[in-house]
Parts: C-alpha cells; structure tokens; sequence
C-alpha cells in the first residue's frame, strides 16, 4: 500500500498541474479576446460619432461609416461568442464567475452600440427621405408622398427594433438556462459522488457490525466451554471426596 501511494502521488500532482495550466491558458485566450474586443468597440464609436447626419443626403460617406460600423459590429459579436466559450470552459469556479461577469458586461456594451448604430441608420433614412431631392415640381403631393414613407419607415424599424430586442433577450435567456444545466450537472456529479462515499460508509459500518457480533459469539461460546469445565472438575472433585 506504501508503494502504491507513492505512485499515485505525482500522478496526482500532475492533473492539478495540469488543471492550473488549462486555467491560465483559458484566461490568457479571453484576455486576448477582451482586448480586441475593447479595440473594435471604440472604432464602432469613433465610427458613428464622425457621421455628419445633416449632410448625409448629399454624400455618400455615412453610408459607407454604417457598412464599415456594422461590419466591425459583426466582428464584435464573433469576439462575444469566443469570450463566452473559454468563460464556460474555466475549471476553477472563481474564475468562471468572474469570466462570465465580463462576458455580461460586454453583451450589455454590444447592445448599446447595436442601438447607437440603429438610431444612426434610422436618422439618416429619415434625413434622406425628407431631403428635396425630388424638386419643386412635385408640390404638395411629393410632400405628402414623403411623409407616408417616413411614417411607414419608422412602423417597419420599430418592429424591427422589437424583434431584435426579442432576439437578445432570448439568446440572453438560452445563454442563462445553458450555465444552470451546466451548474446542475456539476452539482449532480457532486451529489452521486456523495452517495458513494455514504454507501461505502455504510459497507464498512456493516462489514465492523459483522465483526462485532462473531466476536461476542466467540465470548459466549469461550464462557460455556469454561463454565463446563470448571462442571466437569467440580464433580471430578466431589467423587474424589465421598471416594474418601
């Protein structure tokens, strides 16, 4: 048993090393994405802070500030779904929380930006649509055209702002109801670990009781013996005296 300990011992220093160096790998990789993830989110900033909204009908550089915003928050949320997998790939369970915390903080940073940059794209369609660019041949009914396309518009993306706040609210919901099976699975390993240990517990109660009874059976069994050989001597003694 001495041998076998000592073999299982660097085995056993090996895992938990093992374990600390998949930690600090997972938490070098999220770093990393965090990082860039940071550095994206201010060029989608600085991106949609340059549009000049009042002079977007006459150029076409807004346009190309939204492609080049959208795109980058496309790359976001690449960024986003790696940062969540190495956060529920952590072994240690601090680290874990502490991962998933920022990954929170960085959806919720996301969907500010998602919104800046909807409200951006709204206005400088409703800047466009209200532009003169028809003429003043039109008169009032190129007007009245106007303000039925702008009132469609707005109905079209704010139903498009609902769904899209439906669509993050349920992959937020589904992100949630993943960590709790995660966090229950865990917890049931923990568990069946439990009643293993309790169900060995109890063989050795039972396997001790056992023990227990065959020696107080023996110690009946010794005290009869001696009770009917100190008989046996007594009356070996009482026929040597009346032989007398």
């Amino acid at each position: 048993s001495i041998s076998f300990e000592r073999s299982t011992r660097p085995t056993k220093g090996w895992i938990k090393e093992a374990h600390n160096t998949n930690n600090n790998m997972s938490s070098i990789s999220f770093e990393r994405y965090d990082e860039e993830f940071l550095s994206l989110t201010e060029q989608v900033q600085k991106s949609l802070t340059s549009l000049d909204i009042e002079s977007a009908q006459s150029s076409s550089s807004a346009e190309s500030d939204l492609k080049f915003a959208l795109n980058l928050l496309s790359q976001c949320e690449d960024l986003l779904k790696q940062m969540s997998v190495e956060a529920r790939g952590a072994d240690n369970a601090d680290t874990k929380k502490e991962l998933l915390h920022k990954v929170r903080v960085c959806k919720a940073k996301l969907a500010n930006l998602r919104d800046d940059y909807e409200t951006a794209k709204n206005e400088i369609e409703r800047m466009s649509l209200i532009s003169p660019s028809l003429g003043p041949s039109r008169g009032n009914g190129a007007g009245s055209h106007k303000e039925r396309l702008l009132a469609t518009s707005e109905k079209i993306k704010s139903q498009n702002d609902t769904l899209e706040r439906a669509r993050r609210i349920m992959a937020d919901t589904e992100e949630t109801a993943m960590e709790i099976t995660t966090e229950l699975g865990r917890n049931r390993e923990t568990i069946q670990s439990a009643h293993g240990r309790v169900r060995e517990v109890s063989g050795l109660t039972n396997r001790a009781r056992r023990i227990v009874q065959n020696m107080s059976r023996r110690e009946v069994q010794q005290k009869l013996v001696l009770y009917m050989v100190l008989a046996v001597i007594f009356i070996v003694l009482v026929i040597i005296i009346f032989n007398l």
